[in-house]
């Protein structure tokens, strides 16, 4: 077996968790806090919360919430301004998974310096981060416990992969309480993403034994209860259960990396600004059909962990269930069929393909796939 390493913040999980969040800022030194959110967080009342708990441990904060859905590196700059004018020594982010990513960002370049673009790739920080701790109210993006943070270049039309164990936040406070805020169309679009990192971490090159156990039980759990969570505001049993399975999602591809699903949809958010979930959910059965023949035994394991009953067919056979099922649950989650529907045009197939291949994702894809690949891929989900 080859060397590995699996690295995982401290993990705080369950119901009314969020209560927890000043004393863990207090455990790690904490005096002034920036806290990274956004609008939608602030109506939900969340923000309002965390802040109460921060009062209960007596530490002073910032509140900062000029974040968009794909946070872009304009608004890193901005934050990190208001980060170094404030005298703030700590960072939480708390919402989905762009004003997570926007947090861990701004910790990067307040210490780091330069603008985000330098830090575009794999292991390229030097100096120590604050101390951040991540609060998801979304169970898909897993970037409370990842080491990635992805931010959109406006100038060139792209979503930024960074990647860095300097990334991975000191504690991540999953609190299930919060899904009941998110519509149903936010959590459809956020439990795809899950699976596409639980699906991904578990075929990628980089898949380990410890990752492929996260991997494949935030499939069961995603199969068995992201229909009902989407359903329901108030299914507290499949929200806690999602939260478990984004978790699991995020621990695994967050040390098994993904693959070209990602390394794809990052072009469209960069391109059109459109939900990466959505992308994502579209272009998963699509890149799984390409990758068949690189991992069919992984497929079939797929399979058996969506519940599909394999026994008696082919390993071909068992292994196309998988794609199956995904098919059928982007369906009852009436995700859009097509990229077409998220803005998509055939004019823009050649600069997104050719960004595509250069994304750090697509390194860890089973299958090699060149640029014409990408393209034909981009077509047939057009």
């Amino acid at each position: 077996m080859r060397i590995s390493k699996f690295m995982t913040p401290e993990i705080i999980f369950g119901p009314g968790s969020m209560s927890q969040t000043g004393e863990s800022l207090r455990r790690l030194g904490a005096e002034k806090v920036f806290v990274v959110s956004d609008p939608g967080v602030i109506q939900a009342g969340w923000a309002k919360e965390i802040i109460r708990y921060l009062h209960d441990c007596r530490l002073d904060y910032h509140l900062w919430t000029n974040v968009s859905e794909n946070p872009k590196d304009y608004e890193i700059n901005q934050g990190v301004s208001e980060y170094l004018a404030t005298d703030c020594n700590a960072v939480l982010g708390i919402g989905g998974g762009s004003a997570l990513d926007a947090a861990k960002a701004i910790a990067l370049i307040s210490t780091n310096h330069g603008t985000i673009h330098l830090y575009e790739g794999v292991d390229k920080i030097s100096h120590p981060l604050p101390p951040m701790v991540m609060v998801p109210t979304t169970a898909g993006s897993g970037s409370e416990v990842s080491q990635f943070s992805i931010i959109t270049d406006t100038t060139r039309r792209l979503k930024m992969t960074i990647v860095s164990k300097s990334l991975i936040p000191d504690i991540a406070i999953i609190d299930p309480d919060t899904l009941v805020t998110k519509s149903a169309r936010l959590t459809a679009n956020t439990g795809m993403d899950a699976l596409t990192h639980a699906i991904e971490s578990y075929i990628s090159l980089a898949a380990t034994p410890l990752t492929e156990r996260f991997s494949l039980h935030a499939i069961e759990l995603i199969s068995k209860h992201l229909r009902p969570s989407t359903a329901s505001q108030h299914n507290r049993e499949a929200k806690e259960a999602m939260a478990m399975a984004s978790l699991q999602a995020g621990l695994a591809f967050s040390n098994a990396v993904l693959g070209a699903v990602h390394a794809m949809s990052h072009q469209l958010g960069g391109l059109l600004d459109t939900p990466h979930g959505e992308g994502n959910a579209i272009l998963l059965p699509y890149v799984m059909e390409f990758n068949f023949l690189a991992t069919p035994e992984k497929y079939r394991n797929i399979a058996e962990a969506f519940g599909e009953n394999v026994s008696g067919l082919s390993l071909n056979d068992a292994a196309k269930q998988a794609i199956k099922a995904v098919h059928h649950l982007a369906r009852d989650l009436e995700i859009p069929e097509s990229l077409a529907k998220l803005g998509l045009m055939e004019e823009h197939i050649e600069e997104i393909s050719q960004n595509a291949v250069h994304d750090a994702c697509m390194i860890t894809n089973p299958r090699d796939m060149s640029e014409a690949d990408v393209s034909k891929i981009f077509r047939q989900a057009l």
